[in-house]
């Protein structure tokens, strides 16, 4: 009877994770690239965030907005980690930097990914650019909000402040990105009406 029950709970578990949690993985892959810029880094935040979720999905309440729950999850993972690495000195790893030097032909390419070809190359995108200019305070929530559609008291939640800090924000990084992509704009041939 309670390898029964256990096996009831294990099936209820996956079946949250496969259907609430899993949905979610490429919007929180492209929240955590955009945290990182660095695919490896993103990977890591996105694994790290599942296993999290994983670790404490009962104290998930079924039903409830998994992706705000992830979001929070992994916004704390980049966070401590950010910390973690910030009180530790920079390490260089000898035997990489040597055989760097000692190898006689060095590909750059193999350095580039399909998405780096992409942001970098093919779109250009000036918006893009413009959003990853910003303070990661402000970056994360024109993310959350404009790309992620969370309502503000959603963001709030996730970011662990006050709703008016949020619109605050929401509010300031949509002036920086106005101000950075004025020239933009007029090179597009929208004029500037407050004139």
């Amino acid at each position: 009877m309670v390898e029964q029950n256990l096996s009831t709970v294990q099936r209820s578990r996956d079946q949250i994770f496969e259907e609430e949690f899993l949905p979610h993985l490429d919007a929180l892959y492209n929240f955590a690239f955009h945290l990182t810029y660095d695919e490896d880094d993103a990977n890591d935040l996105v694994q790290d965030t599942y296993l999290k979720a994983l670790r404490f999905i009962d104290s998930y309440v079924g039903g409830s907005n998994a992706k705000a729950w992830l979001f929070t999850i992994m916004k704390n993972g980049f966070i401590n980690e950010y910390r973690r690495k910030a009180r530790r000195p920079n390490r260089v790893d000898f035997e990489e930097v040597k055989s760097f030097q000692n190898a006689e032909e060095t590909n750059y390419n193999d350095h580039f990914s399909i998405r780096e070809e992409l942001f970098d190359n093919l779109i250009g995108d000036e918006v893009t650019n413009a959003i990853n200019t910003l303070p990661v305070e402000y970056r994360t929530v024109i993310l959350l909000c404009d790309v992620e559609d969370f309502k503000y008291e959603e963001i709030a939640t996730i970011l662990d402040v006050p709703i008016g800090t949020v619109r605050s924000r929401f509010h300031r990084a949509r002036n920086m990105l106005k101000e950075k992509l004025q020239v933009y704009a007029e090179g597009l041939g929208y004029e500037d009406k407050r004139n």
